[in-house]
Formats: structure tokens, sequence, C-alpha cells
């Protein structure tokens, strides 16, 4: 507790009784009585060889429960283990590496650190940290190539995390950091640490191949990353179907049946090769494990097939389809729980391109915005 306030009363013993409050604040200050802490009590750490002079090798974490001015900042000093002078400790206890380490040289070192608070008189904690030399890459990082499928309204993407690149390495030690070539970044960056692919706003229609890196501070490798952007048309949403899937989730069908479906697909309700389908959105039907897949078919020359005709080429190859994946049903009108006749019930389909829904798989991602199907009786 860090004070108290206090009402004090006098009252005298005249008839009546006269009295007077005055308040007491006592403050409680703080003596120094508690060691700074490190977090964990010892630490481990690796450094490959050949690392450049002034590598990070370690952070230390260091508490203190007094008060603020009896806490930090802290001072750090190596007291045993760095008498060749191969560390140096800065103000904010961060240990790098003094020299080009060898693992032939020397493969361990243990250092005794001491940490002293700012208080008077000073408290101080010791910790022992054990650094070993390891040897230096040996394997190139490894990565998936990555293709990404964005749809979205003419003009109106809004931006945001679209994808991830999936690398590993075999050396156990090495820290992977990914790069983007600077001319693209007006478009597309990517998370140096984790390698996710984020697009800006404003993309237009169009193919874009992306030139992106691993490293692992040794060996750097090239990732084949290319992006689809396909933006929709008004017309297109007023001649879609739905298909429902059973028991599938969205990164499944993307990863596992969006390309050998697609292909079925065209094969199914293309009456020309030159026609175009168009995967508008997938989305999960809430509170159940279906999914819902939007899609419209447009003619080369111009406009796009109504929705009972390709209701009609879906229902004949059905069982082509299922070859690929379970189909629940073939959506059209859905006027399920209203008490009309089908010819009453009137559809209308509206997207949110500011509400986009990632998919996202090592070797496929799928972005597209959220859909809403709103049906009403017109009898």
């Amino acid at each position: 507790i860090s004070g108290y306030s206090l009402v004090i009363q006098a009252r005298d013993s005249g008839i009546p009784p006269l009295s007077s409050s005055v308040t007491v604040n006592v403050d409680i200050s703080d003596v120094n009585d508690n060691s700074p802490v490190f977090t964990p009590a010892n630490y481990t750490a690796v450094i490959q060889e050949n690392k450049p002079v002034g590598t990070s090798i370690l952070q230390l974490v260091v508490t203190d429960k007094d008060s603020f001015h009896n806490g930090p900042p802290f001072t750090f000093t190596i007291l045993t283990g760095n008498e060749e002078e191969e560390f140096t400790l800065d103000p904010h206890g961060v240990l790098r590496s003094a020299i080009i380490f060898k693992h032939m040289v020397a493969t361990e070192y243990v250092l005794c650190v001491q940490a002293k608070d700012s208080g008077k008189p000073q408290q101080v904690s010791h910790t022992y940290v054990q650094v070993r030399v390891i040897e230096e890459s040996i394997h190139k990082p490894t990565a998936i190539p990555l293709e990404i499928f964005i749809v979205t309204m003419e003009d109106d993407f809004p931006g945001g995390v679209i994808g991830k690149i999936h690398a590993t390495d075999q050396d156990v030690y090495d820290v992977l950091t990914y790069t983007l070539k600077s001319e693209q970044k007006s478009l597309f960056k990517v998370n140096s640490h984790d390698g996710k692919i984020i697009a800006l706003g404003g993309l237009d229609n169009g193919k874009y191949i992306l030139n992106v890196s691993v490293s692992d501070g040794r060996f750097q490798v090239p990732i084949d990353v290319v992006v689809h952007v396909e933006q929709l048309l008004q017309e297109m949403l007023q001649n879609t179907v739905t298909i429902r899937f059973e028991n599938v989730s969205p990164e499944d069908f993307v990863g596992l049946h969006m390309h050998g479906f697609r292909r079925t697909l065209r094969n199914a309700v293309l009456s020309q090769k030159q026609d175009s389908l168009h995967i508008i959105s997938i989305q999960p039907v809430a509170g159940s494990n279906q999914l819902d897949m939007l899609f419209a078919v447009q003619m080369h020359n111009s406009g796009f097939y109504k929705p009972a005709y390709l209701i009609q080429k879906l229902t004949n190859a059905r069982r082509h389809l299922e070859n690929v994946i379970r189909i629940s049903a073939i959506l059209e009108k859905n006027c399920s729980g209203l008490d009309c006749q089908e010819q009453h019930c009137e559809q209308s389909l509206s997207i949110d391109s500011h509400s986009l829904m990632t998919y996202s798989t090592a070797r496929i991602s799928f972005v597209c915005p959220r859909f809403y199907r709103n049906v009403r009786c017109m009898c």
C-alpha cells in the first residue's frame, strides 16, 4: 500500500461540544529491498559460426518489484566467461558477438552476468548464460510455390492479407526472412518474419508475378508467387448459380478440390471452349458443415448464361461432378421456409466487397467477397 488518507477529529468538552477535522495523508516511501529478477533464471542461446561481429545473440529480461525509481534502468555486466572479450552486453541487455566465432575453436561459452538496479543502496542479481557455437547453414531454405486468386468488385479492392508463403529449412536454428523486390512494393508487401503477403488497395484486373525470396542469412532462394485478380461485373450477380457442398471446409475445398472441380464444371456447363467460368465466392453455410460456391458463366461473345440453363446442365452432369466432391444441392432460388410457389419467389444477391474472406493453404489462396442471398415471397 503506497499511502493512507486519515480524517482526524478533535472534539472539546463544552456544552454543546464543538469539533474540527483535519486530513492527514501518510505516504509510504519505497525502500530498495528487492533485487532484480531475471526471466528465465538462466539462459541458453546459440550462434552460428562466421556470423558478423555485432550479431544479436540474446535479449536479457529483468524485472524489479520495487517502485520505478528503485528499479530500472539496470546496469548489466559480464562478470566471468568473457576473458577474451568475445561478447558485448549493451545497456538494454542485448548480448552480441564481438568476434567471428569458429566452431572448431570453441563450441560452448558460459557467462556469468550481473544486473544492478538504480536504487540506493543498489541491489544485484546474477544469471548464467550458456552460448553454443554451431556450424553455419549447410541447407538452403525450401519454399512451396504459391498461387493466389483474388475476386473483387470493379475498382473496389480494399486490400489486406491475401496469403502466406510456406518455407522450411533443415538447419534447426536458421531464422528465415522474406523479401519482395522494391519495384513491387507499391502494390504488395511481404511480412519479413512470417511470409504473409499483403495486397494494397486498388488492384487492377490481371496477373501479377511477385519477385519474392526467402533467406536463412547465408542462402537466398526465389519463390514463385503468382497473383490473379478478377474484377466482377454487376451483370454476373444477376446470373449466378450456387452449388452447395457437403462436409467440406473452405480451406480443404481450395487446397484439395477447387482445381479439379473447376475443370469438371467447365466440361459440364460450357457450350464452347471460349466461354468463361467465373467462381465469384465461396463461404460456409452458417450453423452447418456445408459450403456454398457461387459462380456464373460468360459467353465468349458477351452476355451470361441464364441460371435455369446452367441448372439444367448441372443436373445432367451431377454424377460426374460428385466424382470430385459430394454435392448437397444446386440452388438458384432458395425459398426454404417461405409459403409461396417457386415462381413467386424473388431472390436478390448482394456482394460486400469490403468484407473479404481469405482461404489460404500452402499452395493456393483464394480471396473473395462475402455475399448475401435475400429471398422474399411475391404471392
